[in-house]
């Protein structure tokens, strides 16, 4: 009787534990036949997404997220598709409106599972999710700084290293009209990668759009001593002082002789380096006819008449040889 009880429960044990291995190997199907539907899924909605055909790509990538949630790139390329096709033309209609929505959504599930990621294309793809995230929060979209001012407060943390994040918080406050924390974004990417040019053109061109000269001269200046031989960065600072010495009415006669000499100086300088940039004797012989109209000798005007027409016509023949050249 022992041994019938011991071998009916030995049976019973027996079946449970196939039962289980039949439930472990039906499952691990499952979750494999899932993963196969999901890559099926993510291949063609590639495929349409490259195509342009956004709704359907976006179709697609939601099949493929619902097979493999897991599926973490989707979620970028399914916002970007919901995202490519909102139109601002039809911005306020509730159905267009709703296209941003989703597309904010899967730009943070995409930032959220894949910006810490150590695969570095992974990194990159949860990066750019973050970048378009705050583009969706833009004046053109959903027009609301408010939500995207953490965002790239995150990004700097994320990479304090890089002057993009900055210049992009820079703009939010910038638009929303706090100068002096869009200026104080500005000097944080300069002091973060003071060798790099264009932390001193973004700082430069916030000045002028504030009226504010001198400030703008100087961060063009110290662009200039991170690249001493690009003759661009001084033909820049000579376009500035030619357009101020033109155009600003409150200048006294002096001080627009100033703001030549100076804007000559540096075009000077620009052609040192490049004697053939056609742009700095361009500006140079601009600069020299303002240089005239403060000058009240007649002889002084007419030489300096004659040396801006001798540049202009140095400018042409360097044009004609380009337009030669590329023909």
């Amino acid at each position: 009787m022992s041994n019938y009880g011991y071998k009916g429960g030995s049976m019973r044990a027996l079946s449970g534990a196939l039962a289980v291995a039949v439930l472990a190997l039906s499952t691990a199907g499952c979750a494999q036949l899932a993963q196969l539907q999901a890559m099926k899924a993510f291949k063609a909605a590639n495929a349409a997404y490259q195509q342009q055909d956004y709704k359907q790509a976006a179709t697609l990538y939601e099949e493929a997220l619902e097979a493999n949630p897991s599926l973490a790139q989707a979620y970028f390329f399914l916002g970007n598709s919901y995202d490519n096709q909102f139109r601002p033309s039809r911005k306020g209609e509730p159905e267009n409106d709703a296209l941003l929505t989703k597309a904010v959504e899967y730009y943070q599930k995409a930032a959220d599972a894949l910006g810490q990621s150590a695969v570095p294309e992974e990194k990159k793809i949860g990066k750019l999710a973050l970048e378009y995230l705050v583009a969706a929060y833009g004046v053109d979209k959903l027009n609301d700084p408010a939500m995207a001012e953490p965002v790239v407060q995150k990004m700097i943390q994320l990479e304090p290293g890089e002057p993009s994040n900055y210049f992009a918080l820079a703009k939010i406050y910038e638009d929303a009209g706090v100068y002096d924390e869009a200026e104080r974004m500005l000097v944080a990417a300069r002091d973060a990668r003071p060798n790099v040019p264009d932390v001193y053109m973004q700082l430069a061109g916030f000045y002028n759009r504030q009226a504010d000269f001198d400030k703008t001269i100087d961060a063009l200046t110290q662009r200039t001593k991170v690249e001493p031989n690009n003759p661009e960065a001084f033909f820049t600072i000579s376009t500035y002082y030619w357009d101020n010495a033109q155009r600003n009415a409150l200048l006294s006669d002096e001080d627009k002789r100033v703001q030549v000499e100076k804007g000559l100086e540096a075009a000077n300088k620009a052609i040192e380096i490049k004697s053939d940039y056609m742009e700095a004797l361009v500006y140079k012989g601009l600069l020299l006819r303002v240089q005239a109209l403060l000058e009240k000798d007649r002889s002084k005007i007419d030489a300096l008449i004659k040396e801006a027409n001798a540049l202009r016509d140095q400018a042409e023949e360097i044009k004609k040889k380009r337009q030669g050249g590329g023909a």
